[in-house]
């Protein structure tokens, strides 16, 4: 992942696009006869002066608000998780952690997240409230109790908790689900930027 994220970093980098640049300018001596057999030799040396020449990337040291608030976010949820070690049986453990990491996946889209009011007050809340609520209630519980079944088809406290996980999970798969429609209609408005300017694409979305 750190590596993925150096590569695309570098090719967002003032040293590529400067590279870049230059290299195009060498293909287009190519095309144009100016620098014979040797071009490649050519290209590579013209990327190579260009991201040697190219001003240095600029330091950025603030941090937005978006970033700010899903940072409070994901330690509130890192804390919970702390807290509910070894606590509860094993099946709740597995659906809390399968939760957090589904919110942990929408947190991470910090400027998606907080553009969008509704669905950040209903993570903040799936963390901050409905969450604990659900596990603390189960906690204060006396464990034999919470394992057994009421009359009738009453479920059991512990299959009411996990089905109200399910409810939150649910929930959150929707949040993340829009978020990703976010994405995938950028991507659309792109590929739609390109044909315009480009021509067809072999991504053609529709």
């Amino acid at each position: 992942m750190a590596t993925s994220e150096r590569i695309l970093r570098y090719l967002g980098s003032t040293r590529n696009i400067a590279g870049s640049c230059l290299a195009l300018l060498g293909l287009l001596g190519h095309f144009l006869g100016l620098t014979g057999a040797f071009w490649p030799v050519v290209v590579l040396a013209l990327y190579g002066a260009g991201a040697l020449l190219a001003p240095p990337e600029r330091v950025r040291l603030t941090i937005s608000h978006a970033e700010v608030e899903t940072r409070a976010l994901r330690a509130d949820l890192d804390g919970l998780l702390r807290r509910i070690d070894r606590r509860f049986p094993e099946d709740v453990h597995t659906a809390v952690h399968g939760l957090a990491e589904v919110i942990g996946g929408v947190l991470a889209r910090a400027d998606q997240l907080t553009a969008s009011p509704d669905q950040l007050h209903v993570v903040s809340q799936t963390i901050r409230r409905y969450l604990p609520a659900s596990l603390e209630a189960y906690a204060n519980l006396p464990r034999r109790y919470a394992l057994t079944r009421g009359t009738g088809r009453e479920r059991s406290a512990h299959e009411e908790l996990l089905a109200q996980l399910a409810l939150l999970d649910a929930q959150m798969g929707k949040v993340a689900e829009a978020i990703h429609r976010g994405d995938e209609q950028a991507l659309r408005d792109q590929g739609r930027f390109l044909r315009d300017r480009f021509g067809g694409s072999d991504l053609d979305l529709g």
